[in-house]
């Protein structure tokens, strides 16, 4: 119990210091005045048409015609996003190869550290997030629970016997529902994917009973009524699903599973440059377009930037890992 408790402190801190920052200050360097001067490559850890993916393409077009000069992006799938962040991390710190990443970023150390060569947070100067999206716990047509409470009671009348999909072993949604049947002491049958798509399918199809997905990738599959939504694994109710309850108003208390997507570009990129693109990011947050956008995608926008998006970073690192060790998480 008391590591329960432990892993829950990590996290509230983790998130709630981002949530305290808000929206960031802009760096105190002055911004560069002749970048870009050429094309910028954004690498992505995934493949086309994935909700990174489609931000990285928004706000690559956003950039494009701010900065004039083309940011253009280079899709490299593969190892959990190893591979891109690998890519970036090695690349020259002249702020013409940037990282566009989301939660996973952090979950690389308590998962490969073995494997890596590079530092999640050293290896990289933080730019700013631009997107969240909260978890939502999600039923289909196999558990006819239509709320928590009654979740909670059909999992512990059959202790291992309900199943939880997930995107794959290691992945956000992963550590998202085996925090959970941590925290409320129940058990589940995690049945691991590879990918989001295949689990909504199976999820609609009664294969399997249930899902801790970003709200992204099942919005519209809730709207529609083919998923039950249960509760949002965020400090508030979603304005994309007012009527669902938070966990904490569910009475699960303590837990939040928020999935932000920002820019990262290598360490030691100029500050100045830095501060550009900082600018950038922000306004593209808060650009109308963009939050249109986003809330298409089930997510919102949001601006944590420079020291505040590195030290959201270092406490993420440093939960995953704890949770890592744990819970027994390994990577296949």
């Amino acid at each position: 119990m008391h590591r329960i408790k432990h892993s829950k402190a990590l996290f509230q801190t983790a998130f709630l210091g981002a949530a305290l920052v808000g929206v960031a200050t802009m760096a105190a360097h002055a911004e560069a005045p002749n970048y870009p001067s050429k094309p910028v490559r954004i690498v992505v850890g995934f493949s086309a048409g994935g909700p990174t993916d489609v931000i990285a393409r928004a706000f690559a077009d956003f950039a494009a015609r701010s900065l004039g000069k083309p940011f253009v992006i280079d899709n490299k799938p593969g190892a959990n996003t190893i591979l891109a962040a690998e890519a970036v991390a090695s690349a020259p710190a002249d702020g013409y190869t940037l990282l566009v990443g989301a939660t996973n970023h952090t979950m690389i150390p308590a998962l490969y550290s073995a494997r890596v060569k590079f530092d999640a947070v050293r290896s990289f100067a933080p730019v700013c997030t631009v997107a969240v999206s909260p978890t939502v716990l999600v039923v289909g047509p196999s558990m006819k629970t239509p709320t928590l409470a009654a979740f909670l009671q059909q999992v512990k009348a059959e202790p291992g016997k309900r199943t939880y999909a997930t995107p794959g072993t290691g992945s956000s949604g992963h550590f998202a529902s085996a925090q959970f049947t941590r925290l409320t002491g129940t058990s589940m049958n995690h049945i691991p994917y590879k990918g989001a798509a295949q689990v909504v399918t199976d999820l609609m199809g009664g294969q399997v009973d249930s899902s801790f997905a970003t709200l992204g990738s099942v919005l519209p599959q809730i709207q529609a009524g083919k998923l039950t939504a249960l509760a949002v694994a965020a400090p508030q109710r979603s304005s994309l699903l007012p009527q669902v309850p938070t966990f904490e108003e569910a009475g699960v208390k303590g837990y939040r599973a928020d999935a932000w997507y920002g820019l990262l570009a290598p360490a030691g990129t100029p500050a100045a440059v830095v501060a550009t693109l900082q600018r950038t990011a922000q306004a593209f947050a808060q650009d109308p377009a963009t939050r249109e956008k986003l809330k298409g995608l089930g997510m919102e926008s949001q601006s944590v930037c420079g020291s505040a998006f590195g030290d959201q970073l270092q406490r993420e690192v440093q939960g995953y890992k704890q949770l890592a060790r744990e819970l027994d998480i390994k990577a296949e």
